[in-house]
């Protein structure tokens, strides 16, 4: 097993998280987020820790705050904090991908974009600019950052499902070293480029940021749902794109993957040029 994908206490999307794990070519599992919590499910073994979406704990106190809290102060048998563990997984080399609630968790455990390394909020994902629930696809674009999900890439299209995904720094020197460090790792764009309004960008997000990482690339938060776009028959305009192809005469077996599966290809290639994934055979 090289792929941990956390699920339960409200958090959704796991079987599709697995499977795109399997698709790209790693082993995985849903593991619940009590086995976390307890201590039961170890990280030995692990490349990817993967922090699912949906409304953990209910977004009752704010998305992904309790769950952030029980990672923070919760004590394992062993005394340490969830939070430590995951801390010494990514020091050793270990990748953690948190979508949409999952990034939620990350930002208000302090894993992201954790530029102290204190592991203390700096950024937070506030409420959408539109005052509502975001349903739709969304273009994104790659820049130069240090994760590896979108290296080498260009343009992603994936949906977004989320009421908070407005990203805001704690002040203008967060914001600065973000830029500086080049940790925002996706935008929200259209034909112009990187856009921080509306209808290009969902949310209203500070640097039109839709996934952020940080300074060791190693952590990976991202509001778009890469496990929802594993075909390309799930793409909107799928129907034209295919009727396009057909009058080119291209080869349908030769068509690129689809851009959701593209990151976590993209994923489990850094897992295994870092040593900590084996292939399954």
């Amino acid at each position: 097993m090289t792929a941990l994908v956390i699920a339960g206490f409200g958090l959704n999307c796991e079987e599709e998280s697995v499977a795109a794990y399997r698709k790209a070519g790693a082993r995985a599992r849903a593991v619940h987020a009590a086995e976390l919590f307890s201590g039961a499910a170890s990280l030995r073994g692990v490349s990817i820790v993967h922090l699912s979406g949906g409304f953990s704990f209910g977004d009752d106190l704010g998305s992904g705050r309790v769950f952030a809290n029980r990672l923070r102060l919760g004590r394992l048998p062993s005394g340490s904090t969830v939070l430590a563990e995951l801390a010494a997984f990514v020091a050793d080399g270990g990748l953690v991908f948190g979508v949409c609630n999952g990034f939620q968790i990350l930002v208000r455990a302090g894993l992201l974009p954790n530029l102290s390394g204190a592991f203390e909020p700096e950024v937070t994902l506030a409420h959408n600019d539109s005052g509502r629930f975001e349903d739709r696809w969304v273009s994104c674009v790659a820049g130069p950052s240090p994760s590896p999900a979108f290296r080498g890439e260009t343009r992603f299209d994936m949906p977004v499902r989320h009421g908070e995904g407005k990203l805001v720094t704690r002040d203008a020197d967060v914001r600065d070293a973000l830029v500086r460090q080049r940790l925002v790792a996706l935008q929200y764009a259209d034909a112009n480029g990187p856009q921080e309004a509306s209808p290009a960008n969902p949310n209203g997000s500070t640097l039109a940021c839709a996934a952020l990482t940080d300074p060791t690339g190693r952590v990976l938060g991202a509001m778009p749902h890469p496990e929802a776009y594993l075909r390309p028959e799930l793409h909107p305009a799928w129907p034209t794109r295919a009727r396009e192809r057909l009058e080119r005469g291209d080869d349908e077996r030769n068509s690129e993957p689809a851009d959701g599966l593209r990151v976590f290809q993209n994923l489990v290639a850094a897992a295994r040029a870092c040593g900590r994934l084996k292939d399954p055979s």
